[in-house]
């Protein structure tokens, strides 16, 4: 009789310190994780300057009414080989998309860019707030000739 009493009180002591049920609180409930609150940024856009010619070599240049193609050829070559590393036509990188650039900057500021981005970082307003806009990734010089650059600039009309 003693051993089952014994194991009886076994037994219960067992099921009594079995699984713990969770009862679900009803009510208030506190979570302390802390949550980043975001402060909005406020983008300064570069401004449309169809007058700034930059700072560089070329002072003056008009484009005929028709594209070359064979100079737009050698150009997209050689954008194809150092411009796709941060530039893409359509797309933000790590510098501005070039499609529709004519719309926003003249023919000699570009021009001035690709063949001077040292002093146009420098001394020219659009460009320095480009830098401020892409988190001043510098456009590094790639010491073209005019030609290679003209040829680049034609390039662009076409996308």
């Amino acid at each position: 009789m003693k051993k089952t009493l014994a194991v009886l009180a076994i037994v219960s002591l067992i099921i009594s310190c079995g699984e713990k049920k969770e009862e679900k609180k009803g009510g208030f409930e506190m979570n302390r994780t802390k949550k980043e609150v975001k402060a909005e940024k406020t983008v300064e856009e570069v401004p449309v300057d169809l007058d700034n010619k930059g700072v560089g070599p070329i002072t003056s240049l008009e484009f005929d009414a028709k594209i070359d193609k064979d100079m737009a050829a050698k150009g997209e070559k050689t954008y194809s080989t150092i411009c796709v590393a941060c530039h893409m036509a359509e797309q933000r990188m790590i510098g501005p998309a070039l499609k529709g650039v004519y719309d926003r900057r003249s023919p000699e500021w570009v021009m001035n860019m690709i063949l001077n981005p040292d002093g146009m970082l420098k001394e020219d307003p659009i460009a320095k707030a480009l830098l401020k806009e892409y988190n001043n990734a510098v456009m590094l010089n790639q010491n073209l000739s005019k030609e290679d650059a003209r040829a680049i600039a034609e390039y662009l009309r076409t996308l």
